[in-house]
């Protein structure tokens, strides 16, 4: 196994012609995808990694400088392609991975045979004529509850973000993984996340670009996607499921799953 591999705990499961990578977003790790792997592994080749800073990598490994945008995870994801020797791909990017996919694929589009957007959004700030959910006051008291109580906040953002009480299995889940990363760390990926705005290079982005939303998601209002569909310079889809919560696929998978499979399996009829 490769440096790069094994910083990223890269994990390569089933055969197939076709590659699907699975990128997790903040807060999680690969085991995000538990519900999906199973119904890809005998059909695709499923190429699985964790985002640097999360719970499950070395927290050494973490430079703060190069993780201070979104274009440092890009690279990564274009290094481990690069050493797997990936030609081409169907990316499955959940929140901040679905948008570090875009950037990855603007300067490679080669690489991405399509890209499957879960609960994505290029910017969390609401602007004018823009709305993304959230105003700087609001990200502030995140960020400040961070910083005084790490534990505590994990505690009550996790059942805030599944959209389900603390007694759930998606919110025990997505607490365990929120609560392994560094707390230092943690809020150093949450600032770049949520301070950031990626609106400018949506049409530089031409791969075909499959959005799929919740249709109650905390963190990204069903408008987002919508938006990201009128301004990705390629073909895109919008599906809004019923689902509720900003991991629909760890917390309702039976509703999510068979749409995942139909995207990530049929192109954008055009």
């Amino acid at each position: 196994m490769g440096i790069i591999e094994d910083a990223h705990n890269v994990k390569i499961l089933g055969t197939g012609d076709e590659t699907i990578v699975l990128a997790h977003g903040f807060g999680t790790d690969q085991s995000v995808w538990k519900h999906l792997v199973p119904h890809l592994i005998d059909t695709h080749r499923v190429v699985l990694y964790d985002n640097m800073g999360a719970g499950t990598t070395n927290p050494e490994y973490f430079d703060f400088q190069r993780y201070s945008t979104l274009e440092g995870y890009a690279y990564d994801l274009l290094a481990i392609l690069e050493e797997l020797r990936i030609e081409s791909c169907v990316l499955v990017g959940h929140s901040v991975s679905a948008v570090i996919g875009a950037i990855a694929s603007i300067s490679r589009p080669d690489l991405f045979s399509k890209i499957v957007l879960i609960s994505a959004s290029p910017r969390y700030l609401n602007d004018v004529d823009y709305y993304g959910g959230f105003e700087q006051k609001d990200l502030d008291q995140l960020f400040d509850a961070m910083q005084s109580n790490y534990k505590a906040w994990c505690s009550g953002f996790a059942p805030l973000a599944v959209g389900g009480d603390m007694d759930s299995v998606a919110v025990q889940e997505f607490s365990r993984t929120l609560f392994n990363m560094r707390p230092d760390i943690a809020l150093s990926v949450a600032q770049t996340i949520f301070q950031s705005d990626l609106r400018h290079i949506l049409c530089h982005v031409s791969v075909p670009c499959h959005i799929i939303q919740s249709m109650k998601d905390l963190a990204v209002p069903v408008v987002v996607a919508e938006y990201l569909h009128q301004n990705l310079g390629g073909d895109s889809i919008v599906e809004v499921m019923s689902s509720h919560g900003h991991l629909p696929q760890l917390s309702s998978p039976d509703i999510v799953i068979p749409v995942l499979l139909r995207h990530i399996r049929h192109d954008i009829a055009v």
